[in-house]
Protein backbone atom coordinates (compact mmCIF):
# COMPACT_ATOMS: atom_id res chain seq x y z
CA UNK A 1 0.00 0.00 0.00
CA UNK A 2 1.45 3.38 -1.01
CA UNK A 3 2.17 5.98 1.64
CA UNK A 4 -0.43 8.69 2.02
CA UNK A 5 0.57 12.02 0.47
CA UNK A 6 1.40 14.99 2.69
CA UNK A 7 -1.55 17.37 3.10
CA UNK A 8 0.58 20.48 2.51
CA UNK A 9 1.92 18.99 -0.74
CA UNK A 10 -1.61 18.16 -1.90
CA UNK A 11 -2.69 21.80 -1.51
CA UNK A 12 0.65 23.14 -2.74
CA UNK A 13 1.28 25.38 0.28
CA UNK A 14 4.09 25.77 2.81
CA UNK A 15 3.82 24.36 6.33
CA UNK A 16 3.40 27.86 7.79
CA UNK A 17 0.56 28.85 5.43
CA UNK A 18 -2.19 30.82 7.16
CA UNK A 19 -5.95 30.25 6.89
CA UNK A 20 -6.44 32.57 3.90
CA UNK A 21 -3.63 30.89 1.94
CA UNK A 22 -5.13 27.45 2.64
CA UNK A 23 -8.55 28.57 1.47
CA UNK A 24 -7.20 30.14 -1.73
CA UNK A 25 -5.23 26.99 -2.54
CA UNK A 26 -8.24 24.75 -1.96
CA UNK A 27 -10.59 26.98 -3.99
CA UNK A 28 -8.17 26.85 -6.91
CA UNK A 29 -7.97 23.04 -6.80
CA UNK A 30 -11.73 22.71 -6.32
CA UNK A 31 -12.33 24.81 -9.43
CA UNK A 32 -9.88 22.66 -11.41
CA UNK A 33 -10.98 19.24 -10.15
CA UNK A 34 -14.73 19.73 -9.59
CA UNK A 35 -16.61 16.61 -10.84
CA UNK A 36 -18.92 18.67 -13.04
CA UNK A 37 -15.86 19.91 -14.94
CA UNK A 38 -14.36 16.41 -15.16
CA UNK A 39 -17.27 14.04 -15.85
CA UNK A 40 -16.24 10.39 -15.72
CA UNK A 41 -12.65 11.21 -14.70
CA UNK A 42 -11.96 8.94 -11.71
CA UNK A 43 -8.46 10.36 -11.14
CA UNK A 44 -9.78 13.92 -10.96
CA UNK A 45 -12.43 12.84 -8.48
CA UNK A 46 -9.85 11.13 -6.27
CA UNK A 47 -7.66 14.25 -6.33
CA UNK A 48 -10.75 16.32 -5.52
CA UNK A 49 -11.43 14.11 -2.48
CA UNK A 50 -7.76 14.22 -1.40
CA UNK A 51 -7.65 18.03 -1.62
CA UNK A 52 -10.89 18.27 0.36
CA UNK A 53 -9.54 15.95 3.05
CA UNK A 54 -6.33 18.00 3.27
CA UNK A 55 -8.29 21.23 3.62
CA UNK A 56 -10.63 19.64 6.19
CA UNK A 57 -7.66 18.86 8.46
CA UNK A 58 -5.45 21.91 7.90
CA UNK A 59 -8.27 24.48 8.15
CA UNK A 60 -9.04 23.31 11.71
CA UNK A 61 -6.42 24.58 14.19
CA UNK A 62 -6.70 21.62 16.58
CA UNK A 63 -6.58 18.98 13.83
CA UNK A 64 -3.70 20.79 12.14
CA UNK A 65 -1.66 20.81 15.39
CA UNK A 66 -2.17 17.07 15.76
CA UNK A 67 -1.26 16.47 12.12
CA UNK A 68 1.91 18.61 12.38
CA UNK A 69 3.01 16.61 15.42
CA UNK A 70 1.93 13.05 14.60
CA UNK A 71 1.25 13.01 10.85
CA UNK A 72 -1.86 11.34 9.43
CA UNK A 73 -2.30 9.24 12.58
CA UNK A 74 -2.66 12.33 14.77
CA UNK A 75 -6.22 13.52 13.94
CA UNK A 76 -7.47 9.97 13.38
CA UNK A 77 -6.01 8.68 16.66
CA UNK A 78 -7.62 11.53 18.60
CA UNK A 79 -11.13 10.74 17.44
CA UNK A 80 -11.31 13.23 14.56
CA UNK A 81 -12.71 11.85 11.36
CA UNK A 82 -10.92 12.57 8.12
CA UNK A 83 -11.78 11.93 4.52
CA UNK A 84 -15.15 11.84 2.76
CA UNK A 85 -17.23 8.89 1.60
CA UNK A 86 -18.41 10.69 -1.54
CA UNK A 87 -18.46 14.10 -3.18
CA UNK A 88 -21.86 14.79 -1.65
CA UNK A 89 -20.22 14.87 1.78
CA UNK A 90 -17.71 17.40 0.48
CA UNK A 91 -20.43 19.70 -0.83
CA UNK A 92 -22.20 19.48 2.54
CA UNK A 93 -19.04 20.20 4.54
CA UNK A 94 -17.82 23.12 2.41
CA UNK A 95 -21.09 24.53 1.11
CA UNK A 96 -19.92 28.10 1.72
CA UNK A 97 -16.89 27.64 -0.53
CA UNK A 98 -18.83 25.92 -3.32
CA UNK A 99 -21.55 28.50 -3.06
CA UNK A 100 -18.96 31.19 -3.74
CA UNK A 101 -17.41 29.24 -6.58
CA UNK A 102 -20.43 27.87 -8.36
CA UNK A 103 -23.27 30.26 -7.73
CA UNK A 104 -25.05 28.96 -4.64
CA UNK A 105 -26.07 25.74 -2.99
CA UNK A 106 -23.97 22.60 -3.13
CA UNK A 107 -24.56 22.19 -6.83
CA UNK A 108 -22.15 22.15 -9.70
CA UNK A 109 -22.37 23.69 -13.11
CA UNK A 110 -25.11 21.32 -14.21
CA UNK A 111 -27.31 21.97 -11.19
CA UNK A 112 -27.72 18.28 -10.48
CA UNK A 113 -27.05 18.63 -6.76
CA UNK A 114 -29.69 21.21 -5.89
CA UNK A 115 -31.44 18.97 -3.34
CA UNK A 116 -30.89 20.33 0.16
CA UNK A 117 -29.34 17.91 2.63
CA UNK A 118 -30.33 18.23 6.28
CA UNK A 119 -27.72 18.01 9.02
CA UNK A 120 -28.08 16.34 12.39
CA UNK A 121 -27.80 18.27 15.64
CA UNK A 122 -24.46 18.63 17.42
CA UNK A 123 -24.05 17.11 20.88
CA UNK A 124 -21.80 17.99 23.80
CA UNK A 125 -20.40 15.97 26.68
CA UNK A 126 -17.60 16.32 29.21
CA UNK A 127 -14.64 14.22 30.35
CA UNK A 128 -12.61 14.61 33.56
CA UNK A 129 -8.85 14.02 33.42
CA UNK A 130 -6.15 13.75 36.06
CA UNK A 131 -2.80 15.43 35.55
CA UNK A 132 -1.22 11.98 35.21
CA UNK A 133 -3.59 11.21 32.32
CA UNK A 134 -2.74 14.53 30.68
CA UNK A 135 0.96 13.65 30.96
CA UNK A 136 0.64 10.32 29.15
CA UNK A 137 -2.48 10.69 27.02
CA UNK A 138 -5.44 8.40 27.61
CA UNK A 139 -8.37 6.67 25.95
CA UNK A 140 -11.67 7.32 27.72
CA UNK A 141 -14.99 5.56 27.29
CA UNK A 142 -17.96 7.90 27.15
CA UNK A 143 -21.67 7.15 26.90
CA UNK A 144 -24.05 9.33 24.94
CA UNK A 145 -27.71 9.25 23.98
CA UNK A 146 -28.34 10.36 20.45
CA UNK A 147 -30.74 10.00 17.56
CA UNK A 148 -29.68 7.32 15.09
CA UNK A 149 -31.17 5.89 11.92
CA UNK A 150 -34.22 3.73 12.69
CA UNK A 151 -33.36 0.03 12.41
CA UNK A 152 -36.85 -0.88 11.19
CA UNK A 153 -36.82 1.33 8.12
CA UNK A 154 -33.08 1.94 7.74
CA UNK A 155 -33.60 5.64 8.30
CA UNK A 156 -35.96 6.16 5.38
CA UNK A 157 -39.00 6.80 7.58
CA UNK A 158 -41.13 4.66 5.28
CA UNK A 159 -42.91 1.45 6.28
CA UNK A 160 -41.43 -1.83 5.05
CA UNK A 161 -42.21 -2.46 1.40
CA UNK A 162 -43.28 1.11 0.64
CA UNK A 163 -40.13 3.22 0.47
CA UNK A 164 -39.85 6.93 -0.17
CA UNK A 165 -41.37 8.51 -3.27
CA UNK A 166 -40.08 11.33 -5.36
CA UNK A 167 -41.73 14.62 -4.49
CA UNK A 168 -44.03 15.65 -7.33
CA UNK A 169 -43.98 19.29 -6.30
CA UNK A 170 -40.27 19.79 -7.00
CA UNK A 171 -39.57 16.72 -9.17
CA UNK A 172 -37.05 15.43 -6.59
CA UNK A 173 -34.86 18.52 -6.73
CA UNK A 174 -35.77 19.81 -3.26
CA UNK A 175 -36.10 23.32 -4.69
CA UNK A 176 -38.95 25.15 -6.39
CA UNK A 177 -38.90 28.29 -8.53
CA UNK A 178 -41.16 31.30 -8.03
CA UNK A 179 -41.48 34.26 -10.35
CA UNK A 180 -41.54 37.72 -8.85
CA UNK A 181 -41.83 40.24 -11.60
CA UNK A 182 -38.88 39.73 -13.91
CA UNK A 183 -37.00 37.66 -11.31
CA UNK A 184 -37.01 33.90 -10.73
CA UNK A 185 -36.55 33.02 -7.04
CA UNK A 186 -35.45 29.53 -5.92
CA UNK A 187 -36.65 28.34 -2.49
CA UNK A 188 -36.86 25.10 -0.49
CA UNK A 189 -39.77 22.92 -1.53
CA UNK A 190 -42.55 23.29 1.10
CA UNK A 191 -43.80 19.72 0.55
CA UNK A 192 -40.60 17.67 1.00
CA UNK A 193 -38.72 20.39 2.91
CA UNK A 194 -35.75 20.17 0.59
CA UNK A 195 -35.28 16.38 0.76
CA UNK A 196 -36.64 15.66 -2.72
CA UNK A 197 -38.67 12.66 -1.49
CA UNK A 198 -41.75 12.12 0.66
CA UNK A 199 -43.18 9.26 2.74
CA UNK A 200 -46.69 7.97 1.93
CA UNK A 201 -46.73 5.16 4.52
CA UNK A 202 -44.71 6.10 7.60
CA UNK A 203 -42.72 3.56 9.62
CA UNK A 204 -44.47 2.60 12.84
CA UNK A 205 -41.25 2.46 14.90
CA UNK A 206 -40.10 6.03 14.18
CA UNK A 207 -43.46 7.48 13.01
CA UNK A 208 -41.96 8.46 9.72
CA UNK A 209 -39.11 10.49 11.16
CA UNK A 210 -36.46 7.91 10.25
CA UNK A 211 -34.72 8.33 13.63
CA UNK A 212 -34.81 6.66 17.03
CA UNK A 213 -32.93 7.34 20.28
CA UNK A 214 -30.10 5.00 21.29
CA UNK A 215 -27.41 4.92 23.97
CA UNK A 216 -23.90 4.30 22.68
CA UNK A 217 -20.44 3.86 24.16
CA UNK A 218 -17.51 5.54 22.39
CA UNK A 219 -13.75 5.26 22.87
CA UNK A 220 -12.20 8.73 22.74
CA UNK A 221 -8.43 9.05 22.42
CA UNK A 222 -7.18 12.17 24.19
CA UNK A 223 -3.66 13.28 23.26
CA UNK A 224 -1.07 14.09 25.92
CA UNK A 225 -0.65 17.71 26.96
CA UNK A 226 -4.24 18.94 26.55
CA UNK A 227 -5.32 22.03 28.48
CA UNK A 228 -8.22 22.38 30.86
CA UNK A 229 -11.25 23.59 28.90
CA UNK A 230 -10.04 22.24 25.55
CA UNK A 231 -12.61 20.68 23.22
CA UNK A 232 -12.34 17.70 20.92
CA UNK A 233 -14.71 17.57 17.96
CA UNK A 234 -15.74 14.14 16.68
CA UNK A 235 -17.27 14.55 13.24
CA UNK A 236 -20.26 12.35 12.52
CA UNK A 237 -20.76 11.37 16.18
CA UNK A 238 -23.61 13.79 16.82
CA UNK A 239 -27.24 13.09 16.03
CA UNK A 240 -28.19 11.53 12.71
CA UNK A 241 -30.13 13.61 10.19
CA UNK A 242 -33.48 12.68 8.74
CA UNK A 243 -33.51 11.70 5.10
CA UNK A 244 -29.93 10.42 5.16
CA UNK A 245 -28.31 13.82 5.61
CA UNK A 246 -24.98 14.52 7.27
CA UNK A 247 -24.81 13.62 10.99
CA UNK A 248 -23.82 16.31 13.47
CA UNK A 249 -20.64 16.47 15.53
CA UNK A 250 -19.94 15.47 19.12
CA UNK A 251 -18.01 18.04 21.15
CA UNK A 252 -16.06 16.59 24.07
CA UNK A 253 -15.06 19.26 26.59
CA UNK A 254 -12.05 18.36 28.72
CA UNK A 255 -11.72 19.22 32.40
CA UNK A 256 -8.31 18.68 34.00
CA UNK A 257 -8.70 18.12 37.73
CA UNK A 258 -6.56 20.17 40.12
CA UNK A 259 -3.48 18.48 41.57
CA UNK A 260 -2.51 19.71 45.04
CA UNK A 261 1.18 19.17 44.28
CA UNK A 262 1.41 21.48 41.28
CA UNK A 263 0.25 24.70 39.70
CA UNK A 264 0.16 24.42 35.92
CA UNK A 265 1.40 27.09 33.52
CA UNK A 266 1.09 25.69 30.01
CA UNK A 267 3.48 22.75 29.85
CA UNK A 268 5.36 23.89 32.98
CA UNK A 269 4.52 22.73 36.49
CA UNK A 270 5.29 24.80 39.59
CA UNK A 271 5.73 23.14 42.97
CA UNK A 272 7.02 24.10 46.43
CA UNK A 273 9.60 22.24 48.51
CA UNK A 274 10.41 23.05 52.13
CA UNK A 275 14.00 23.26 53.44
CA UNK A 276 15.47 23.75 56.87
CA UNK A 277 18.04 26.38 57.81
CA UNK A 278 20.95 23.88 57.90
CA UNK A 279 19.95 22.55 54.48
CA UNK A 280 19.79 26.07 53.06
CA UNK A 281 23.09 27.09 54.65
CA UNK A 282 25.11 23.94 53.99
CA UNK A 283 23.44 22.62 50.83
CA UNK A 284 21.47 19.39 50.59
CA UNK A 285 19.60 17.00 48.33
CA UNK A 286 15.83 17.35 48.73
CA UNK A 287 12.88 15.45 47.24
CA UNK A 288 10.50 17.17 44.83
CA UNK A 289 7.27 15.72 43.43
CA UNK A 290 7.21 14.95 39.71
CA UNK A 291 4.88 13.20 37.29
CA UNK A 292 6.86 9.97 37.76
CA UNK A 293 7.27 10.04 41.55
CA UNK A 294 9.68 11.95 43.78
CA UNK A 295 12.86 13.26 42.20
CA UNK A 296 16.12 14.56 43.73
CA UNK A 297 16.73 18.31 43.82
CA UNK A 298 20.21 19.65 44.64
CA UNK A 299 20.26 22.72 46.90
CA UNK A 300 23.47 24.73 46.82
CA UNK A 301 25.04 26.09 50.03
CA UNK A 302 23.66 29.53 50.82
CA UNK A 303 20.31 29.01 49.09
CA UNK A 304 17.71 31.61 50.06
CA UNK A 305 14.02 31.14 50.71
CA UNK A 306 12.18 31.84 47.44
CA UNK A 307 15.01 30.66 45.19
CA UNK A 308 13.99 28.30 42.42
CA UNK A 309 15.46 25.19 40.87
CA UNK A 310 14.33 24.28 37.35
CA UNK A 311 14.08 20.62 36.37
CA UNK A 312 14.34 20.76 32.59
CA UNK A 313 12.04 18.55 30.55
CA UNK A 314 10.24 17.09 33.57
CA UNK A 315 6.96 18.90 32.96
CA UNK A 316 4.03 18.11 30.65
CA UNK A 317 4.38 17.31 26.94
CA UNK A 318 3.76 20.23 24.60
CA UNK A 319 0.62 19.67 22.54
CA UNK A 320 1.65 21.86 19.61
CA UNK A 321 5.35 21.10 19.51
CA UNK A 322 8.05 18.71 20.49
CA UNK A 323 9.51 18.12 23.91
CA UNK A 324 8.24 18.75 27.42
CA UNK A 325 7.90 21.68 29.75
CA UNK A 326 9.79 22.04 33.05
CA UNK A 327 9.12 21.52 36.72
CA UNK A 328 9.91 24.76 38.57
CA UNK A 329 10.73 24.05 42.23
CA UNK A 330 10.17 27.00 44.58
CA UNK A 331 12.26 26.58 47.75
CA UNK A 332 10.74 27.72 51.03
CA UNK A 333 12.67 28.09 54.27
CA UNK A 334 10.80 26.56 57.21
CA UNK A 335 11.57 27.97 60.69
CA UNK A 336 10.86 25.48 63.50
CA UNK A 337 8.19 26.61 65.96
CA UNK A 338 9.77 24.68 68.87
CA UNK A 339 13.38 23.78 69.70
CA UNK A 340 14.89 21.29 72.12
CA UNK A 341 17.25 22.63 74.75
CA UNK A 342 20.24 21.29 72.85
CA UNK A 343 19.07 22.84 69.57
CA UNK A 344 18.43 26.20 71.24
CA UNK A 345 21.92 26.19 72.82
CA UNK A 346 23.52 25.39 69.46
CA UNK A 347 21.69 28.25 67.79
CA UNK A 348 22.63 30.69 70.53
CA UNK A 349 26.26 29.65 70.23
CA UNK A 350 26.03 30.19 66.48
CA UNK A 351 24.48 33.63 66.98
CA UNK A 352 27.17 34.57 69.52
CA UNK A 353 29.83 33.63 66.97
CA UNK A 354 28.41 36.21 64.54
CA UNK A 355 25.87 34.02 62.85
CA UNK A 356 23.10 36.58 63.40
CA UNK A 357 24.76 39.12 61.08
CA UNK A 358 22.90 39.23 57.78
CA UNK A 359 24.53 40.56 54.62
CA UNK A 360 22.37 42.66 52.26
CA UNK A 361 21.25 40.65 49.23
CA UNK A 362 22.58 43.15 46.69
CA UNK A 363 25.53 40.94 45.72
CA UNK A 364 23.08 38.15 44.84
CA UNK A 365 21.19 40.36 42.40
CA UNK A 366 17.82 39.09 43.54
CA UNK A 367 14.71 40.54 45.09
CA UNK A 368 16.42 43.43 46.88
CA UNK A 369 17.83 44.89 43.64
CA UNK A 370 14.45 44.58 41.89
CA UNK A 371 12.80 46.48 44.74
CA UNK A 372 15.24 49.39 44.29
CA UNK A 373 14.28 49.72 40.62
Amino acid sequence: MSEKQDYYEILGVSRDADASELKRAYRKLAMELHPDRNPGDAKAEERFKAASEAYQILSDAEKRALYDRFGHDGPRGSGFGSGFSDVGDIFSAFGDIFGDLFGGGFGGFGGGRGRQQSRGADLETGVNLTLAEVAKGVTKEIKIRRRVACKECGGSGAAAGSGRERCQQCGGRGQVMHQQGFLMIQTVCPICRGEGTIVRKPCGACRGGGLTVAEESLQVTIPAGVEDGATLRLNGRGEAASGGGQPGSLYVRLHVEADSRFEREGADLHTEVAMSFPQAALGATLKSPSLDGDIDVSVSPGTQSGDIVTLRGKGLPRLQGRGHGDIVVHLRLVVPSRLSAEQEKSLRDYASAGGDQVEPPGERGGFWRKKRR
